[in-house]
């Protein structure tokens, strides 16, 4: 399944789920996307904001440890 423009990683998520048979190995699998999907709309956030506000030396590796502080397990 593909992620559509402008669709988040809850967005995605449902309606993969909502299209494909219900086991739950197929469900972890669709879930593991979903989580690197959001990881992705995080990094991307974080690295536009610091682009936007002119601080864009650096601000891919900045944008991954911020996700890496906040939000990896």
């Amino acid at each position: 399944m593909k992620l559509e423009d402008k669709q988040t990683a809850v967005e995605w998520l449902f309606r993969a789920l909502w299209d494909t048979p219900k086991d739950k190995l197929t469900w972890w699998a669709i879930f593991d996307q979903a989580m690197a999907i959001e990881k992705q709309q995080i990094i991307d956030a974080h690295e536009s904001s610091y682009i936007e506000m002119n601080l864009a030396f650096r601000a891919g590796e900045r944008a991954e440890q911020y996700y890496d502080d906040n939000y990896a397990n």
